[in-house]
């Protein structure tokens, strides 16, 4: 004997009143208080890069005379012709993206191919080899750089950009493992397994099935890294001695040390330097809220 379980129906008119007592209603302090909070976090954002402009485009009786925020009374383009020039910003910009374009890319393939086989593949020793990945991803540059000195010095590897890119792997990967092995765990095996059914490679299910998943998580850590390797001081000022070497913190550190008082040029360089950064983030900011698993199972 079956037994039908009754769906309580809304009339319209008790919708409609619920509908109007919500809008005559109590505020949604809540919804207020996210959008406050959104309010403040853009300018508090947002209020740097405009200082740093409105610097940038100013000229020292005005830098003098105005107050930071204000408008210029004659705008001072020049600055950045001056700041390209002086702080020679198309070379340093070209090797900070030519060590950004091979590390970033790079270190995300090994780490997501790490990754997966620890999520996959049972072994004796595994919980281990994760512990010591995590580890790794703790450790701090600054306790590496005197080995890592005399390291790249026996390599013949000093003063190269590619000698630079060894390092940051070693030190960037470890961390990539670590969030992309929890990623892949929440993968459910079901998929591969009906990928194997019908004939796929362990290769074809990684290329074809898990990166189109983990898209969301290899964009986060794709800008992450970007910017770390972008912005980073510590081994690049350790490493590289020429400067036709010097990515754009070395470049920035000795633009302030030897023109600190031309603020504008200096703001100018240092806008410019920031720009590559705004667009690795705005290419991939929409894969931050995709849903992981978003399409993978068909109805």
């Amino acid at each position: 004997m079956s037994s039908a379980v009754a769906t309580p129906v809304i009339a319209p008119e008790i919708y409609d009143t619920k509908k109007m007592r919500r809008r005559r209603g109590s505020p949604d302090y809540v919804g207020i208080g996210l959008w406050i909070a959104l309010g403040v976090t853009a300018l508090l954002w947002f209020l740097p890069l405009y200082l740093m402009f409105m610097t940038s485009v100013k000229s020292k009786p005005d830098l003098n005379n105005l107050p930071m925020w204000s408008l210029p009374t004659s705008w001072e383009w020049g600055n950045y012709a001056s700041a390209i020039d002086t702080g020679d910003f198309w070379t340093t910009a070209g090797n900070s993206l030519l060590v950004a374009i091979i590390k970033v890319p790079l270190g995300l393939a090994i780490a997501a191919a790490a990754a997966y086989a620890l999520a996959r593949i049972r072994f004796r020793g595994g919980r281990t080899v994760l512990m010591v990945i995590a580890i790794g991803s703790m450790v701090p540059v600054q306790i590496g750089l005197g080995p890592l000195f005399s390291t790249m010095l026996n390599l013949g590897l000093l003063d190269s950009l590619y000698g630079l890119i060894l390092p940051y792997l070693a030190f960037g990967i470890p961390y990539q493992i670590f969030v992309l092995y929890g990623f892949f765990r929440g993968i459910p095996e079901e998929l591969e397994e009906s990928a194997r059914i019908d004939g796929a490679s362990t290769f074809r299910i990684f290329w074809q099935i898990i990166l189109p998943l983990a898209k969301p998580a290899l964009a986060a850590l794709f800008v992450l890294d970007f910017v770390a390797t972008w912005n980073e001081y510590a081994m690049a000022t350790t490493l590289l001695r020429t400067q036709s070497n010097w990515t754009i913190p070395l470049a920035v550190q000795s633009f302030s040390t030897q023109h600190g008082t031309d603020y504008g040029p200096m703001n100018a360089f240092i806008f410019m330097s920031a720009i590559p950064v705004l667009i690795v983030y705005l290419l991939f900011q929409r894969y931050f809220v995709q849903g992981a698993l978003a399409g993978a199972v068909k109805g």
